[in-house]
C-alpha cells in the first residue's frame, strides 16, 4: 500500500479521479483551502482518511482507544502523519491535530458529534459519514484534500530576494525594515511570529561569534499556535550548554509586559534552569505593574540565581547587531527564515522582499 508522501505525489493530479459525489468533493476541497486557518481539523482528516485506506474495516469515527473498537488518532497523526507533512513543507501542527481542543472531546466524529468546528463542522461530519458508508473512496479522497493543500501551499511560497548591495548594510537599516516587518498591519493572523524568526537569526550569528557562547547549540523553533505545556519550550528562543537550558528568550509583539507574564516566567526558570531570561516586547511593561514586577525579578534573582532581564524589543535588536561582525549574514539567515517558515501567511513573505528592496538590503 501507498505510505503518505508517495500519496501525495500521486495527489498532484487528481483527473482520474471518478465517481465521488460533487457535493463530498466540495467538503473535501473546503477544507483545504482552509488549511493555513485550520491546520487541526485538515489534519485530522488527513489523519483520518490515510487511517481508512490502510485499515478499511476501522469505524475512523472512533477516534480514541477508550471507544469500544475505536483507535488512537492522535498517536497514529502523531507518528505517521504530522512529521510527513512537516516533511513536505505543508501546513502542519506542532505535534498532533488531536491538541485541537475542539477535536479532542471523547466523542465520536458522528453527525451528532458537539466538537464547536465552526463553519467546516458539517463538511467534516459529512465527509467522515460518507468515507465510512464508502471506505473504498478514503484513498481519492486524500488524495483530492492533498492536492487542494499542496496547491495553498505552493502559493504561499515566495522567493526572498537575495541581498544585491552588502557592502550598503547599516545597523540603522536593517533596524528600521525589520520594525516596519513586525509592525505592519497585515490583516492576518501569526506575524507575531516575525521578530520570533529576528531573534532566531541573530542567535544563530552570535553563538559562532561571542565568547559567552562558546559551545552552545540554538534550538529549533516551536510552532507558534502551540502552547507551552504542548510544545515543551521554556521560551520563543532556547540556547543551550552542554545539553542543559543555558538562556532563553520570551518576545511578546503586541503585549505589554504584566506582573502576570513574569509570573509564567519565574515558573519556566523553576522548571528549566536557565541562567539568564530576556522578556522583550515592543511596548514596553505595564508601568501600573512596576513594582511587583521587579519584586518578582529580585525574588527569582535571590532563590534561584537566573537574571530575568526586560528590555524593549527594538532596542535589544540594535545591541545585538552591534555584536555582529556579519550583518550581511545576519540579513541572509533572517530572509531564509522568513522564505522557509510554514506558518507565515503570503502577505508576510511579500512584504520582507518590499522592504529589501526599501532599504536598498
Amino acid at each position: 500500500m501507498d505510505n503518505l508522501e508517495i500519496i501525495y505525489t500521486k495527489s498532484r493530479n487528481i483527473s482520474d479521479i471518478k465517481g465521488i459525489p460533487n457535493h463530498i468533493v466540495s467538503y473535501v476541497t473546503n477544507i483545504g483551502r482552509q488549511c493555513k486557518n485550520k491546520k487541526g481539523l485538515y489534519t485530522v482528516l488527513t489523519t483520518l482518511l490515510y487511517y481508512k485506506y490502510l485499515h478499511p474495516e476501522q469505524d475512523i469515527r472512533y477516534h480514541q482507544d477508550r471507544f469500544d473498537e475505536g483507535f488512537s488518532g492522535r498517536s497514529f497523526d502523531t507518528k505517521n502523519v504530522t512529521p510527513v507533512l512537516k516533511k513536505l513543507e505543508l501546513p502542519a501542527m506542532a505535534e498532533s491535530g488531536w491538541l485541537t481542543r475542539s477535536l479532542e472531546q471523547p466523542y465520536p466524529y458522528t453527525l451528532e458529534y458537539n466538537g464547536a468546528l465552526g463553519n467546516l463542522k458539517e463538511p467534516f461530519l459529512l465527509t467522515l459519514d460518507f468515507v465510512q458508508r464508502e471506505p473504498q473512496t478514503a484513498y481519492d479522497l486524500l488524495r483530492i484534500l492533498l492536492n487542494t493543500v499542496g496547491k495553498v501551499a505552493e502559493a504561499n511560497k515566495i522567493k526572498i530576494t537575495p541581498l544585491e548591495n552588502p557592502e550598503s548594510l547599516t545597523i540603522e537599516k536593517i533596524v528600521e525594515a525589520l520594525e516596519e516587518h513586525f509592525m505592519c498591519q497585515y490583516g492576518t493572523h501569526n506575524g507575531a511570529k516575525l521578530p520570533v524568526l529576528a531573534f532566531h537569526s541573530i542567535y544563530s550569528s552570535l553563538i559562532n561569534e561571542i565568547k559567552r557562547y562558546d559551545g552552545c547549540t540554538l534550538a529549533d523553533l516551536s510552532s507558534l499556535t502551540a502552547c507551552d505545556k504542548t510544545n515543551k519550550a521554556s521560551g520563543d528562543i532556547e540556547i543551550f550548554k552542554d545539553e542543559k537550558l543555558f538562556e532563553a528568550v520570551e518576545i511578546k509583539l503586541d503585549k505589554k509586559i504584566n506582573a502576570q507574564i513574569i509570573r509564567v516566567v519565574q515558573e519556566k526558570i523553576y522548571k528549566w534552569n536557565p541562567q539568564r531570561y530576556y522578556v522583550l516586547s515592543v511596548l514596553g511593561i505595564e508601568n501600573s505593574e512596576k513594582e511587583e514586577i521587579d519584586k518578582i525579578v529580585n525574588d527569582v534573582l535571590e532563590k534561584h540565581g537566573c537574571q530575568i532581564i526586560i528590555n524593549g524589543l527594538i532596542p535589544t535588536i540594535k545591541y545585538y547587531l552591534r555584536l555582529i561582525t556579519d550583518l550581511n549574514s545576519f540579513v541572509t539567515i533572517y530572509s531564509k527564515e522568513v522564505e522557509s517558515d510554514n506558518e507565515l501567511q503570503k502577505v508576510h513573505k511579500e512584504k520582507w522582499n518590499q522592504l529589501l528592496e526599501k532599504y536598498k538590503l
